[in-house]
């Protein structure tokens, strides 16, 4: 299943990503820079470098500053990854940002459940702003 992250809550979309992994199937989420964190955006950010800072600089815990890699661990996140069922499903679910050469000819999906315009207030942050915050390394 491929999905486009456009303008999509990031929540729903990873829980929805894991059911579906679990089951066998396999995941694509193409756009990933662009789906939507919701709350304000001063403690979404407050909350994402408390985990960054979390440990140590050598030994971890690690967290990701690119948004395809933020979008993949806050999916880890929701699985049960040290079982075997759990690193499988990790395995059938990819994230990129923006749309590979690969899947520009297929058609994308759009989770309706998962859709921004649900949202009953406005106060959101990209995952590509909040990746932005952290110094992320690419163009």
């Amino acid at each position: 299943m491929l999905i486009d992250g456009t303008n999509l809550i990031l929540g729903r979309v990873a829980t929805y990503a894991t059911k579906k992994a679990l089951e066998g199937e396999e995941i694509v989420i193409v756009n990933c820079e662009k789906l939507i964190i919701t709350g304000r955006k001063k403690f979404v950010i407050e909350e994402y470098q408390r985990k960054q800072k979390m440990g140590h600089p050598f030994h971890g815990p690690f967290y990701p500053k690119m948004p395809d890699r933020l979008v993949k661990r806050i999916i880890r996140g929701m699985l049960p990854y040290t079982q075997e069922r759990g690193k499988k499903a990790m395995k059938r679910i990819r994230c990129f940002i923006g749309v590979p050469e690969h899947y520009k000819n297929q058609k994308m999906e759009t989770l309706k459940e998962a859709d921004s315009s649900k949202l009953e207030t406005l106060q959101f942050i990209t995952v590509n702003d909040l990746a932005g915050y952290f110094g992320k390394r690419y163009t």
